[in-house]
């Protein structure tokens, strides 16, 4: 008997970083393929799928000054960065049979739709996978705090956060071997222990609104699917 998910609509929170895999940036072809495989594997299950991607592996707006360039036009480059990976995630859905529409914060509308809220739902209801491309479309704004920002708006059930790791640590478990793994955490918890994994604005909304993240390692195939199912993957956040 297959297992019913435990969410009919989710928010996919991407980073960039995790579509490197060993290349040093840009995309692998191959975990995008692999990622892609995953996606395909919960749209299948009926879930309605949205996607939040990042872009940090092109470039990160909070780096800006590294180059001498001013935080909100780096940031700007952020967003198009986002755009790219959009795109490209597009296309490998649709290679596999996924109809899928991206929807941009910033109006580029030669190549992408312009985000509104109801051509969001509709296309979520009508069974495509809506990718949300250019973050919230202002500066000083991450794409977790996008996540949040579209979860609410498009009512959708959970954010899962898909990383390079397999949950939240008192630490960074790539450094201290000592680090332990928390299996469920408050979002005030994350605010006042300080942990990084999600951006304090994103993690504030979601305590507000009462909206779950799961952060989980994408990197292990079939973990979305898992989420999804209700496993106990990762580390669940709670309002």
């Amino acid at each position: 008997m297959i297992k019913a998910p435990n969410f009919k609509r989710v928010i996919l929170k991407l980073s960039g970083e995790a579509l490197i895999g060993d290349k040093g940036h840009g995309i692998s072809p191959a975990v995008m393929k692999s990622i892609s495989s995953d996606i395909k594997e919960v749209y299948e299950l009926g879930v309605e799928i949205a996607i939040v991607i990042g872009g940090g592996n092109f470039f990160r707006g909070i780096d800006a000054d590294t180059f001498g360039i001013d935080r909100s036009m780096g940031d700007y480059i952020g967003m198009l960065s986002t755009i790219i990976n959009s795109l490209v995630l597009q296309s490998s859905l649709e290679q596999i049979g996924i109809p899928t529409r991206v929807l941009s914060a910033l109006d580029i509308h030669q190549i992408v739709e312009p985000y509104i809220r109801r051509k969001a739902i509709q296309h979520l209801t009508n069974k495509k996978i809506v990718i949300f491309a250019a973050g919230t479309g202002n500066p000083y704004f991450t794409t977790d705090t996008a996540a949040a920002l579209r979860a609410k708006e498009v009512n959708a059930d959970v954010i899962l956060k898909a990383t390079k790791v397999d949950g939240v640590y008192t630490n960074d478990p790539l450094i201290d071997r000592y680090a332990k793994k928390f299996d469920t955490l408050s979002c005030t918890d994350v605010l006042n222990k300080e942990l990084k994994v999600v951006d304090s604005t994103a993690v504030s909304l979601c305590r507000d609104n009462n909206l779950p993240i799961i952060i989980f390692d994408v990197t292990t195939p079939g973990n979305i699917k898992r989420a999804v199912l209700g496993e106990k993957i990762g580390t669940l956040i709670t309002g």
